[in-house]
């Protein structure tokens, strides 16, 4: 399917269900799906101290019963199988109230589930009546369209977004607050967004640079921000009129880095050997004491320490580990780690010393 026959980078508004079936068939690569949670409150919730809970009381999240949130599911998702191409993976993110049945509906209309992820809240709401456990996690199925066939998953990417270890299937990742969360007039924008951090584990480990990622519960836009930063397509499907243009403005703001510096990067380096940043500091390229500066600009910076790890702003660890720290979201340290090369007179990246590195023990056949 050519790309150029579809809506790409554009917000459609309408009914997911009927935007959908107004698309190419086989024509996406990767859906990832924030459905209704059909959480069937009721009544509101309170805090000890007489504070409303600000939950999910939206409309969009009110179903007469399972049956009719089924028929609803069963559509949808029909829907994205028309959509999605023969190699193509789909993610859903769910709680305990629907993830089951979704699971359910997606078996049902012959998706393989290659996985389920547990995203693990490091800041979950509290259960503030006390008669349950707290509910800290959401699950997320990852399935392709056809048992068996070819699907892209970019297994080197993530084990360098998990500190050159195998990523497994607990992610441990904050809830959407402070800066990150989009509020209007005070109030949360949505009440559901979802971190950045997440979006980029799923779209960097299931697409390539140029795929077209399709959201069809689009809300305040965190699939088409990390989609762009990646240089990925996306195509988002709304119906909500407030939510496109909090999204619209989001996604325009998005500044992504050159491609040759992106995560995007990192997904052809399998066969590659791997250089410790220690390494370049026993060369003497790097030496203890000396100044890093994240993403070449001069407001954050971090010193060498002579075990080859770094030290910036109270943190200590990796050029991985502070950098995640320092982005809130997945870090390559080679690609976003600067050093000054006093020759140049310019600021030059890390990466650059060990591609010479590797280029010196090519050539010393070791």
């Amino acid at each position: 399917m050519d790309a150029s026959s579809l809506p790409l980078d554009r917000i459609l508004q309408g009914d997911c269900i009927e935007v959908m079936q107004s698309l190419p068939e086989k024509s996406v690569d990767l859906i990832f799906a924030d459905p209704p949670y059909n959480l069937q409150l009721e009544g509101e919730l309170w805090r000890p101290n007489q504070t409303r809970v600000d939950g999910v009381d939206d409309e969009w999240d009110h179903f007469t019963d399972f049956a009719e949130y089924d028929r609803f599911t069963r559509q949808w998702l029909t829907a994205c199988r028309r959509v999605l191409k023969d190699t193509g993976t789909i993610w859903v993110i769910g709680t305990y109230h629907n993830i089951y049945r979704v699971g359910t509906i997606l078996m049902d209309l012959d998706f393989w589930i290659l996985n389920d992820i547990v995203w693990i809240k490091t800041n979950p709401m509290p259960n503030f009546r006390g008669v349950r456990f707290t509910n800290a996690h959401e699950t997320l199925l990852w399935a392709q369209k056809i048992k068996g066939a070819r699907y892209t998953f970019n297994y080197q990417a993530m084990k360098l977004l998990n500190d050159g270890k195998q990523m497994r299937s607990d992610w441990q990742l904050p809830r959407c607050v402070g800066k990150e969360r989009i509020r209007v007039n005070g109030l949360k924008a949505h009440s559901t967004q979802k971190p950045e951090a997440l979006l980029y584990r799923v779209i960097l480990s299931s697409t390539r640079p140029g795929d077209v990622v399709l959201d069809p519960f689009f809300g305040s836009g965190t699939t088409g921000a990390v989609a762009k930063q990646t240089h990925r397509h996306w195509i988002g499907i709304e119906r909500n009129p407030a939510y496109v243009a909090i999204a619209e403005a989001r996604i325009a703001a998005v500044q992504p880095p050159p491609l040759h510096d992106s995560l995007a990067s990192w997904e052809n380096r399998r066969t590659r050997p791997r250089v410790s940043f220690l390494k370049l500091v026993e060369k003497g390229w790097l030496k203890p004491g000396q100044t890093l500066y994240f993403d070449s600009s001069a407001r954050l910076t971090a010193t060498i320490t002579p075990e080859g790890v770094l030290q910036c702003n109270g943190l200590t660890g990796s050029i991985h580990q502070v950098g995640r720290e320092l982005l809130h979201a997945p870090c390559n340290g080679w690609l976003h780690w600067y050093y000054l090369d006093e020759a140049a007179g310019e600021k030059r990246p890390i990466d650059e010393l060990r591609e010479r590195y590797l280029r010196e023990i090519s050539a010393a056949g070791t």
